[in-house]
């Protein structure tokens, strides 16, 4: 188990190295650059690094380690949870990003300037991840040095049936996100955590359920099997298909599209009289005012 507590304090080391950056630049930099660029790099650097590290874990483990999946995805489980705790706003997912711009509470600019630092993020994070490898502090990361030049696609299904996959993932995913944005972060974080370990329990047989495109395109693009246009039918289209799914049912527009609501009516809660139940009404006060003038012309005795 020497290699797998070797993992955990690479985990450790990345989340606090992550997190002084986090500090460091909310102290330098403004609050715009810092919510659109340093936050998302270093949240895309920490998720990238821990996904890469427990995908080598989840391949090697079994065989050569003598730990089962259950192991990881309960590293799995963790990890995201303290990812969500520690990311500060962040999403580290170009999904995420676009759903927000879609939903009219980021602008073009913000948006594009998010993409570009998770992009740039996750590239880092691949790249100090293979250095980090390349020091084989375990016998772990000596089997993964020597089949690193033969990896194989994380797509190991139909094309249409990865992208179903994962565009159901995204789906899913998008719609806890969705309706679990306004709680308290006690509650967010656990069910957030517990989503993502259920569908990459039940999707990574077919395509390593990424549902993230940034993260899929630095950890399974560069491998052999499928054709670049594959990979983007599967991890990049298939999320943002799903993430759109996600935001009609819940919403029933795309504001950033169209305002008309194609799901929902919107029912006023005041109630409005109806003239017809008045008319009556006013039909009795005119008939009892006849009889009083009629009483009052009547002679007196």
């Amino acid at each position: 188990m020497a290699g797998l507590n070797v993992s955990i304090a690479f985990f450790f080391l990345v989340v606090g190295v992550c997190q002084a950056l986090r500090r460091l630049s909310k102290r330098l930099l403004s609050p715009g650059v810092y919510g659109c660029l340093a936050r998302e790099l270093a949240g895309s650097l920490q998720l990238c690094t821990s996904c890469l590290e427990l995908r080598m874990l989840l391949e090697i483990g079994p065989w050569g380690g003598g730990f089962g999946p259950d192991v990881v995805l309960t590293l799995l489980f963790l990890l995201f949870a303290l990812h969500v705790a520690s990311f500060d706003g962040a999403s580290a997912n170009p999904a995420v990003s676009l759903q927000e711009f879609l939903l009219l509470e980021s602008n073009l600019a913000t948006t594009a300037a998010k993409l570009l630092a998770q992009g740039a993020g996750m590239g880092t994070g691949w790249a100090v991840t293979k250095l980090y490898w390349s020091w084989e502090l375990t016998h772990f990361h000596l089997i993964q040095n020597l089949i690193a030049s033969e990896c194989s696609s994380s797509i190991r299904t139909s094309l249409h049936h990865a992208a179903f996959v994962e565009g159901i993932c995204s789906f899913l995913f998008h719609l806890v996100l969705l309706k679990l944005r306004q709680n308290h972060p006690i509650y967010r974080v656990p069910v957030l955590a517990a989503t993502v370990t259920f569908l990459t329990y039940t999707a990574e047989p077919f395509t390593g359920a990424f549902f993230n495109p940034a993260l899929a395109t630095v950890t399974t693009f560069h491998c052999s099997g499928n054709s670049f246009w594959d990979y983007v039918q599967v991890y990049w289209l298939g999320p943002l298909s799903g993430m759109l799914a996600a935001l009609l049912l819940y919403q029933g527009n795309v504001p950033r599209l169209f305002q008309k609501n194609l799901l929902y009516s919107q029912k006023s809660k005041y109630k409005i009289p109806k003239a017809r139940v008045a008319a009556p009404m006013e039909g009795d006060e005119l008939r009892r005012k006849r009889k009083g003038e009629k009483s009052n012309s009547e002679p007196r005795a």
